[in-house]
């Protein structure tokens, strides 16, 4: 179900496994000009959730914003096919099959009137095949002073399930925010990372939303710096 966080703006959360982790997984939508939705990183559609989406608004925009989440994006695009499927760079390539309408770009991403974007370039992480490109795109609704993230970091703390608490204690990052070990192994042009990161430090951002882990509500862009700490050092 569909679960308001502030004007314009809900999520919805449900179960998900990662290399036999219970991490969860959470989609964002945001409501725009003239009730135009924006849907991040679809989850699984169900009868009664589809039914609150229609009621806040019409699906324009689709969003796959990186190279990992696109489970459920074709359900998605067939329950609103005049809406318009983004996607990160690369992910045609991945997954064919997919429904892309449109890259995600500098250039295109002009066309999400109150909502602002960026892409995190260099940034990698880790999958059954090694240390892959994430080609993660963040989104700010300045509306609501709130940041959206999928993988680039993770708060697990107390609500999360114990193997998501165990594997955030081992790999750091436990009741923080900020990407894990394996990431900053998988990273190597740390400056590059460096680079991406200033455009989303320049936005007034208190909320933070990511697809695994709690919600942060307050103080979210300092703990976000605090997070990327390593990747800010020049050093």
């Amino acid at each position: 179900m569909l679960r308001a966080i502030a004007p314009d703006l809900w999520v919805a959360e449900q179960p998900l496994k990662y290399f036999g982790l219970e991490v969860g997984t959470r989609m964002t939508v945001i409501r725009l000009n003239q009730d135009r939705l924006v849907i991040i990183a679809p989850i699984q559609l169900q009868d009664d959730m589809i039914d609150q989406i229609n009621q806040l608004g019409n699906v324009s925009d689709i969003i796959a914003p990186n190279l990992y989440h696109h489970l459920f994006l074709n359900q998605c695009k067939q329950r609103y096919p005049n809406a318009t499927l983004w996607a990160t760079s690369g992910l045609q390539d991945k997954c064919p099959d997919l429904w892309i309408d449109q890259v995600l770009s500098d250039h295109t991403i002009k066309s999400f009137n109150g909502l602002e974007a960026a892409q995190v370039a260099g940034f990698n992480t880790f999958d059954i095949k090694g240390y892959m490109p994430l080609n993660e795109w963040v989104f700010f609704h300045a509306k609501s002073r709130t940041l959206i993230i999928t993988d680039l970091a993770f708060h697990f703390d107390r609500q999360s399930s114990p193997s998501a608490q165990l594997i955030s204690k081992v790999l750091g990052g436990y009741q923080q925010l900020r990407p894990s070990l394996l990431e900053k192994i998988a990273t190597r042009d740390k400056e590059q990372v460096r680079q991406s990161l200033q455009p989303i430090l320049a936005w007034d951002f208190e909320r933070v939303i990511m697809a695994h882990g709690s919600i942060i509500e307050q103080d979210g862009k300092r703990l976000f710096q605090r997070g990327y700490e390593w990747f800010l050092n020049e050093r």
